[in-house]
């Protein structure tokens, strides 16, 4: 049986005559007769018993209606999803970043998507690149933010925006006195550190080292929010990715980019087998935007 007649033969079984069905189906009743005439030709079996003019359902077809009526229902949830794939409406889109990223960049990009898509869902989660990377490999997440490229014969990497680390400086430092970039060298307060095994904070250390200065902290931090909020505090100077700095209060802390300047790459990661969807490829645009976004107010500061 082809598609158009198991389509013929459950709307004739469910409305009982040729002219239900043709109602049904928004066609002409000769167009349901010739197709279900043809049908019923392959078959090499009649479906039907027609007395005076009326349809009665044979045993076979009867028998045939029960899994026919299995596909239908299934047809009705394919249509249905494909119009929804279509219009972006009804999906849940499951989106990943590091706690950084969650707090300076999704904010801003989901003020827009939430515009767009009112009937789609977004499930938004934090955690480590390496969790993360797994989590796209497994299936349970759609498309991750990361300060990181993994590198992983799985994932694709895409960076989507470009800036460079800064210092943070307490309004009360002698760091926030001067203007433009500021070399690690030229730290005298307190440092607020990151985690010895951050990359980005490794390669903080790195450019230290280069410039002859050995960095020592009492404090050390495993996220840049938590140093952002300790700069804030006046505990010392620190120092962070771009999106951080910009989410920074300027009423407390002066932003300087460090010299010479480390560069730090916004990433999408996403499954290499797995493409987005509609409503997912526009929830990367807003994110992009919003980054762009941040990396803006830097320079206008």
């Amino acid at each position: 049986m082809r598609l158009r007649h198991i389509e013929v033969f459950h709307a004739v079984m469910q409305a009982g005559t040729i002219s239900g069905a043709a109602q049904l189906l928004h066609i002409s009743q000769p167009a349901v007769t010739k197709v279900l005439q043809h049908c019923e030709l392959q078959l090499g079996m009649a479906l039907f018993d027609r007395v005076r003019g009326k349809l009665y359902p044979t045993p076979e077809a009867q028998r045939l209606f029960i899994e026919i009526d299995k596909l239908n229902r299934d047809l009705v949830a394919i249509r249905r999803l494909a119009a929804n794939l279509r219009s972006g409406e009804s999906e849940l889109v499951r989106l990943v970043a590091t706690p950084t990223l969650g707090a300076a960049v999704i904010p801003a990009a989901m003020t827009h998507w939430v515009r767009a898509f009112p009937a789609s869902h977004c499930s938004l989660a934090t955690n480590h690149t390496r969790e993360i990377v797994s989590a796209l490999l497994l299936g349970e997440a759609d498309l991750a933010l990361s300060l990181q490229d993994p590198r992983h014969p799985g994932i694709k990497a895409e960076v989507i925006a470009s800036g460079q680390m800064m210092a943070l400086c307490p309004v009360s430092s002698p760091e926030a006195q001067g203007l433009g970039p500021l070399s690690v060298a030229e730290i005298q307060t307190e440092l607020v550190g990151l985690a010895g095994d951050d990359p980005l904070g490794n390669v903080v250390h790195n450019a230290g080292e280069a410039q002859g200065a050995h960095l020592h902290s009492r404090i050390t931090v495993q996220t840049y929010q938590l140093a952002r909020t300790l700069c804030e505090a006046g505990v010392g100077v620190t120092v962070v990715d771009p999106f951080t700095a910009a989410s920074a209060n300027r009423d407390r802390v002066r932003l300087r980019p460090l010299a010479p300047a480390i560069p730090v790459q916004l990433y999408l990661l996403t499954a290499s087998n797995a493409p987005l969807a509609q409503t997912a490829r526009r929830l990367v645009k807003y994110l992009s935007e919003a980054a762009q976004q941040s990396l803006h107010s830097l320079v206008a500061s």
